[in-house]
Order: structure tokens, then sequence, then C-alpha cells
């Protein structure tokens, strides 16, 4: 036999015998904002589930961070949950393992902002890949920005004990046309960051951030601070270099078509739920850390695996499913357009990680600052006088001292009545109790941790 042709035959062998060998895995990781799912806007719970499931079982997606979905009740005592207590784990198991049963699992569900009468986040993830470590706080105003921890379940780790870790924040800001409480929340969402990391991780910042174009300051400080250890890249820019800045997605919304994720829907129909008017805005974006684009612990973004679900890049100004001078949408099976036409209006975002397979037990360090320590409500007292007159005194201990503080007021039934936030630069601090005299609850969190005072106003 011809020796070249031996070495032909000899190298096939070896890849046919050794691909399922292979020392790498994916993470298909997607992002969705699903419009108040609960609140019966859209439907009834089962019929969500079940346009779920068709989109799930089509992507197959790894992690699945969803936004905006209605506040969930943490126990049958939470005045701040709208849908009932235990609605994540009917999520899991009628619209994610009823697709792929007995695979995802959910990490827990935390409300600490106190949002009562609007969204919450949640993340889905592949139990048999990953595993949860922790959930944390990082902003509170407004909703919940959640930093949660999972590690990746590397067939070696048994023998490494070397475990890589994945980090996901989970986004939605605030909406409309002014920027300046959305970027109030990327900064606080910054600030935290840099309080428990000496540069960022192998993390990813996913979510609805309603930002109109790359001009806004919140977006800026995301994607191009001077501060290189705490950049993250939106992928269609770098690594991918399918764009360029500056972007204006909300006035020039034809140049980028493939990526736009709001709306769904031309009109009205199916419901008045969301926004209509089609393909318009660039909300949803899926941004990652310079580990991710440079492989620095085992995990890699896949170049050019950024994607739009369903947007075939021709859906400016129409529905998902209308069909242009009589060509149909086919980007994604016709089972699954009209789900995504069902379930929000908003397309979900999605990415392709690559992971390596750590078999020598040998990575960097997670860069947690060991300063870095999680204060918890008992851990640390703050006392608050009681009764109160015109203004509450709150009194913090020094390690509070720079950290963003907010406050709610609530009557007895729960109903929201004024909101503040200060930073904590003084020992004391005040915040108003203009209210009416009588009994009220006075919740503040700060720092990861919520505390709950009852307080008479006279």
């Amino acid at each position: 036999m011809n020796s070249n042709v031996l070495k032909v035959f000899v190298t096939a062998f070896f890849v046919l015998k050794c691909s399922p060998c292979t020392s790498q895995d994916t993470l298909r990781v997607m992002t969705y904002n699903v419009l108040h799912y609960g609140d019966g806007c859209q439907g009834t719970n089962s019929f969500l589930h079940s346009n779920l499931k068709t989109i799930v079982q089509y992507k197959s997606p790894d992690v699945l961070g969803m936004v905006k979905v209605q506040t969930i009740k943490l126990s049958s005592t939470d005045f701040a949950g709208v849908s009932p207590v235990g609605f994540a784990d009917s999520i899991l198991v009628n619209g994610f393992n009823t697709a792929y049963p007995n695979r995802y699992d959910h990490c827990p569900v935390v409300n600490i902002s106190n949002d009562a009468d609007g969204d919450m986040d949640l993340l889905f993830f592949d139990k048999k890949k990953l595993g949860f470590v922790s959930v944390t706080s990082l902003c509170g105003l407004e909703e919940d920005f959640n930093l949660y921890k999972l590690y990746y379940k590397d067939p070696d780790l048994a023998t490494t004990k070397d475990s890589t870790f994945l980090y996901f924040i989970l986004n939605h800001t605030v909406s409309g046309s002014s920027s300046n409480e959305r970027d109030t929340q990327d900064t606080l969402v910054i600030k935290s960051l840099k309080k428990r990391f000496s540069h960022l991780p192998n993390v990813i910042s996913m979510g609805d951030f309603n930002t109109h174009s790359s001009y806004e300051p919140g977006y800026q400080l995301l994607t191009a601070s001077a501060d290189t250890s705490f950049v993250f890249s939106d992928p269609p820019y770098f690594p991918d270099k399918k764009l360029s800045y500056p972007s204006d997605w909300q006035t020039d919304a034809g140049t980028y078509s493939s990526y736009l994720n709001t709306s769904t829907r031309e009109t009205t129909l199916p419901n008045a739920c969301g926004t209509t008017d089609g393909a318009k805005g660039w909300y949803l974006h899926i941004l990652i850390s310079s580990w991710l684009t440079k492989n620095k612990d085992y995990i890699k973004y896949v170049p050019n695996s950024y994607t739009t679900i369903g947007n075939d890049g021709r859906r400016e100004g129409i529905s998902i499913n209308d069909s242009i001078n009589a060509i149909k949408n086919t980007s994604v099976p016709a089972a699954v357009l009209n789900a995504l036409f069902q379930l929000s209006d908003k397309y979900p975002v999605m990415v392709k990680l690559a992971v390596t397979h750590n078999t020598s037990g040998i990575s960097p360090p997670d860069p947690v600052l060991n300063t870095v320590t999680e204060v918890h409500s008992t851990d640390v007292t703050i006392s608050i006088n009681n009764p109160v007159d015109t203004n509450a005194v709150l009194h913090f201990p020094p390690a509070l001292l720079g950290d963003q503080a907010f406050v709610e007021w609530r009557d007895l039934t729960g109903r929201l009545l004024k909101k503040d936030d200060f930073t904590v630069n003084q020992s004391q601090m005040t915040t108003s109790a203009d209210l009416m005299p009588g009994v009220y609850i006075l919740m503040l969190q700060i720092n990861g941790a919520q505390y709950n005072y009852r307080l008479v106003k006279y």
C-alpha cells in the first residue's frame, strides 16, 4: 500500500475512532424577555408553558435566562408576589422538562428589590452539565440585578478537584426614551462587580437592556469603559466584527435588521400586551467578558454564534410569522414561529460557548477579592428609630458606608406607598416619612441584604 494512502487511512480511522472522545463540550446560552409570564395577559399558564416547550425543544438551550417573569410569591405570606408559590417549578416541569425530561433545574427564586407588582428574573440550566453555587444581588433599584454563579460538571472534576465557574447577570433595565435611570442601574451593577472581583471572570451579562443606541452612558460604561478590567463585549461588534460603533439601532433600525428583537408583532394581535410595529429595536443583548473572548479559563465564546432566534433579517415593521411578498419566514419551523409570536413581544437571543475539559487540574484563580464578604441581615445590625415623625432615622455600621440603599414604604396590605434611595455616606441617614399617621412596613435593601421594619408613624 502506498505510504501516503496508509497515512490517510490511519488518520481517518483515528478521527472516526476518537471523535466521540472529544475533550470539548458546547453550552448554548439564551436570554428571553418573556413579557409578564404568568399574569394572564397573554393567555393561561398552560398555554404559555406549551409555547415555551416548543421553543426549548427546538433550540435546546443549556442556560436560559428569563427576564420580566411576573413576580412570584416566595412564601404563602409574601405580599410582594403575584404568581403563586412554586410557579418557577411549574415553568420548569411544564415548559422545560416536558421538552427534555429530567434535564433542567432553576436557580433559587429571589426578589431582593421586593418588586410587588412587576417582574423578576429566573435562570434555568441543564443540571447534567452545570451545577448551582450561589446567587447574589448586585443592584435592587426597581428590579433585581442578580449574579448567578454556576460550575461546569467537568468529567474530570472528581480527579482534578478544579472547578470551572461561569457567572451570569440577568438584566431588565428601565425602559423609555430617557436613559437616566437605566444608566444608574448599569453603574450600580459595575460598582458592585468591582467590589467582588479584581477583574471580570467567565461572566455573561444578558437580558433586556432597553438601550436605544450605543451612545447611552450605561451601554458605554459596559462596553467601552476606560477600566478595561470591567469591559464586556457585544459579540456582533467584537469579536465577530460584523458591526462597528457608533450605532443607533432605534432610528436606523434597518442597518441592524438581523439583530432586531422588538417586536415579534406588528399589531395588537394575538393580544394587547407589550409593544407592536414589528421588529424596530435591539434591546436584548448577551454581553461577554474578555475571559470568554480569549479562552482564559476553559470556556470560550464560539465566533459568529450570536443569533436572534426567528429573525430572518426581513422582519422590520412586520410580525415574525407574516409573509413578505409571499416569502415566508423559514429561519425556524412554522410551529416555532407561532410559539415565539404567542409567548412574547421579544425575540430571544442566543450564543454558544465552547468548553474545554480540564484534565490537568491547573486553571487561573477565580478573581474574587479576598476582602469581599456578603452582608446579610443576620450579620449586620441596622437600627432605626421607632416611632417616627417627619423622617425615619437609620443607623448604619461602618461596613456599609459607600453602599447604595433602597427604601420602600408599604402599608400592612403590602401596597407600595413611596420609594427612596441614597448613598450611605455617614453612619446616620434619614428617609422621608411623609405619610398619614399609622403603622407601616419599611423595607430596606442594601448590598444584597434585605431588612424589614414595622414602624409607627405619628
